[in-house]
């Protein structure tokens, strides 16, 4: 049986070589590709393919909200992640959306290959470092998250605001904002204002910056 393939990622030199590495394997067939997630909806109901082979940061549409349309329109359709990014919120996003697999984009091609075999099969399909992450979030018990008005503080932060500035902006005093930093330090494990927005977004508590792939 033919698996059907869509290839979903916004760098054209990127879709040619995963379109080239799948197309000569026996069994394969690319039926489409697109650029971001509004083409791959657009493709996923003109073709319905096996597997969507999906990058996660793309514009219009990313990858987490792209999957998880594909898996409530469309749940015969597996979704396998292909990215660079390995940060447990990315991860955590990419499951919740309902992606069968998630690998990274220095998968070894005998290892891609397979993965898009067993995600057309409807197993999981996760490369070493993100099962790790995964089983680690699992057995760690989750750590206390700031409060509302702590992530405002440090969304104000990571807009480069200092603390006299926070406070004109929340109508709070300068001590009231400092406070708040370090409780929300304490809930963060760290110790300065650069690593606190750092953490917060790799647990998603803040959107993190769009960055190249």
């Amino acid at each position: 049986m033919t698996i059907r393939i869509l290839v979903v990622d916004d760098h054209p030199v990127v879709r040619s070589g995963l379109v080239g590495l799948l197309g000569v394997e026996e069994g394969l067939d690319v039926v489409g590709e697109a650029a971001d997630g509004d083409e791959a909806l657009a493709l996923v109901a003109r073709h319905a393919p096996d597997v969507v082979l999906m990058d996660l940061r793309m514009p219009r549409r990313d990858g987490v909200s792209a999957t998880a349309e594909i898996t409530a329109r469309h749940p015969a359709t597996r979704v396998l992640v292909l990215t660079t990014y390995d940060t447990d919120a990315d991860i955590v996003r990419a499951v919740e959306a309902g992606a069968t697999g998630y690998l990274l984009k220095d998968t070894p091609r005998a290892q891609l290959i397979e993965g898009v075999r067993a995600a057309s099969r409807g197993e999981t399909v996760l490369a070493a470092p993100v099962a790790a992450r995964l089983l680690s979030r699992l057995r760690t018990p989750a750590p206390e998250a700031p409060t509302d008005r702590e992530l405002q503080v440090l969304r104000a932060v990571a807009r480069g605001l200092t603390n006299a500035e926070i406070g004109r902006e929340l109508f709070i005093g300068e001590a009231t904002v400092k406070t708040h930093l370090q409780r929300a330090f304490a809930k963060l494990g760290v110790d300065d204002r650069t690593r606190a927005v750092t953490v917060a977004m790799e647990r998603g508590l803040l959107p993190a910056p769009q960055r190249d792939h």
